[in-house]
């Protein structure tokens, strides 16, 4: 960092959203700038979660760029795919001299008076920049269930997102904790020759069929001669998770189809009567994730794999003590219990006018303008943040949207000759009280616990409207909802 510790932009995270911002500050010629990333390598989700069966849960052709498409090898790229997609991105942008990799952000401070973010890594460097972009994303810190006994395993443990791929699981019981997203990629690959797995689950998920195959070489190219071919399956996807959306966010019984989709795939692939009724969920479709998969239900039936529904008490050194008392030995236990999610920019301190701190302006709960901006922090933008995530769709398409955004916003600042932005106090008031109404007709405040919503059963993640809609608002940045502050000028002394 010593080779620069000031610049117009610091852009916090190198994923998908951190790239995507990178890339656009150079199309708009803005070169003054950094992407710092706490690793030691760009890629974000698809960096760190290399579990096997790792892979997108939406098809490639919306889960991209829309200005850099990609040519996969398949319908949903496995995560190796997805992180050469965006390294190539990076790279064919330009990104590479703006990355400073292994600059993990300990704090943000605006200084007022000087009309500058301080920030300062862990370790004590320092910098300064005009405008923050924060792209940390909400699923890069693994949960860890507060379960008695969890250290005192004798065999190896991990959470799914920092897989031991040192630790060979042939022939081994494996104990895995957890059925969301992940462990219905992973368990249908270790269940192939692990010679025992056992699956502890508490609330079972909605499991939707996965339309996956790969692409021929003749495929590939018809997509490249024909960019509106591929346009054509972009906008054909898109309209699907639109579809389910308006289940999500107008009524339940849209979601007929896909309840059909889901009882069918249940029906035809367990016919043991005994485990399919531990696979059907107790809460309306899509108050949990909703997750994507043609073998979740078959590896479940597999001789070989159990799913255990009775509660864990404890974790002993020879395995796992159900509540009724039950040893149930494994050599290898493996976590798929999530994320934290809630506290959106968690380890990072942030602070802004008059020192206040973020976390205690989000004592509550978070919630953001637009999903992007808090009043009486200037000049600090995020994306995927409070209620920008979705049950339905492309992350990728919410996310372009933010970032041409935050780049009208870093635009204005130069373009009107000012210190700061910030977004206005009513305006965010009066946002967060129609997200507050939408979202109390949502699934997602149905009445189960999930990582989309506070302890209260407030939704602080999810977007409660269609996609289409979120990006009509924000195509434009508007400086009318901001309070701006002029740069002060010098004045010029008499001759």
């Amino acid at each position: 960092m010593s080779e620069r510790t000031s610049c117009r932009v610091v852009v916090i995270g190198a994923g998908f959203g951190g790239i995507g911002m990178a890339l656009a500050l150079k199309r708009a010629g803005i070169e003054d700038f950094l992407v710092l990333e706490s690793a030691d390598d760009l890629g974000g989700t698809w960096r760190d979660n290399t579990y096997p069966g790792a892979a997108c849960d939406v098809p490639g052709n919306l889960y991209c760029y829309s200005f850099w498409p990609g040519r996969w090898t398949r319908r949903f790229p496995d995560q190796r795919e997805t992180l050469a997609y965006l390294r190539a991105a990076a790279a064919d942008g330009g990104v590479g001299p703006h990355l400073r990799f292994g600059s993990r952000v300990a704090s943000a401070s605006f200084d007022e008076r000087l009309a500058r973010w301080n920030l300062t890594l862990e370790g004590g460097d320092t910098l300064t920049a005009t405008a923050v972009v924060s792209a940390v994303g909400q699923l890069n810190r693994p949960a860890m269930p507060d379960i008695a006994g969890r250290e005192d395993f004798a065999g190896p443990s991990w959470h799914s997102a920092r897989w031991n791929h040192d630790v060979g699981l042939a022939g081994q019981t494996v104990a895995v904790i957890g059925t969301g997203a992940s462990a219905i990629q992973f368990v249908p690959e270790i269940a192939r020759t692990a010679a025992r797995v056992d699956v502890y689950q508490r609330t079972p998920p909605y499991v939707l069929p996965k339309s996956d195959h790969p692409y021929t070489t003749g495929q590939q190219d018809t997509f490249e001669r024909l960019p509106l071919l591929r346009k054509a399956d972009r906008l054909r996807t898109f309209l699907y998770g639109e579809l389910l959306t308006s289940g999500f966010v107008l009524s339940p019984r849209l979601l007929a189809g896909p309840m059909r989709m889901w009882r069918r795939q249940l029906e035809t692939q367990i016919t043991d009567q005994e485990l399919r009724a531990k696979c059907v969920p107790g809460y309306v479709m899509g108050c949990k994730r909703v997750v994507f998969s043609s073998d979740w239900y078959p590896a479940l039936a597999r001789e070989n794999v159990e799913l255990v529904t009775e509660p864990i008490e404890r974790i002993a050194p020879a395995g796992i003590v159900t509540r009724g008392g039950e040893l149930r030995p494994a050599d290898v236990i493996v976590y798929g219990t999530g994320f934290q999610t809630l506290d959106f920019l968690a380890p990072m301190s942030v602070s802004g006018r008059g020192g206040t701190e973020l976390r205690d302006t989000w004592r509550g709960g978070a919630q953001a303008y637009l999903g992007i901006t808090v009043s009486g922090f200037p000049n600090f933008f995020m994306l995927y943040g409070p209620n920008t995530n979705l049950g339905g769709n492309s992350i990728i398409y919410m996310l372009e949207g933010q970032i041409n955004y935050a780049l009208g916003a870093i635009s204005a600042l130069s373009a009107e000759g000012l210190c700061w932005l910030d977004v206005r106090p009513e305006v965010q008031a009066r946002f967060s009280r129609w997200v507050e109404r939408a979202s109390r007709t949502s699934v997602w405040e149905s009445g189960c616990d999930s990582w989309y919503t506070t302890a209260a059963g407030r939704n602080t993640n999810n977007w409660p409207d269609h996609t289409f809609l979120y990006r009509h608002r924000i195509r434009n940045f508007d400086l009318a909802d901001y309070r701006a502050m002029p740069k002060r000028r010098v004045p010029v002394s008499a001759a």
